[in-house]
């Protein structure tokens, strides 16, 4: 693995592949979810942080979710095991529509 020289934030990434920032968070809330050491938590404070992808683990999300959008059913088997929020869900549908 090259050395990390930079890091992009979950909401710079959903803005790059057009993606809810909150789906996004949703899948890398689970470090297990990409390869060790794509997921960085970049600390603002003492009790803060935010999430952050390497270059390789956005795209092995990208790759993820498109992998995941191949059929209806696919897609609605993703969501279901990637997010907890009904809301959140429906959003995601309901873009996806568009």
């Amino acid at each position: 693995m090259a050395t990390v020289t930079h890091v992009f934030s979950i909401d710079y990434v959903a803005k790059l592949l057009d993606e809810d920032p909150e789906l996004l968070q949703a899948i890398v809330s689970n470090d297990d979810n990409l390869t060790y050491g794509s997921i960085i938590s970049v600390y603002t404070g003492p009790e803060e942080a935010i999430t952050s992808l390497t270059h390789d683990g956005m795209e092995e999300l990208e790759q993820m979710l498109a992998h995941a959008r191949r059929s209806t059913e696919e897609w609605n088997d993703f969501l279901r095991a990637f997010v907890d929020d009904e809301n959140l869900i429906s959003r995601v549908k309901a873009k996806s529509l568009r």
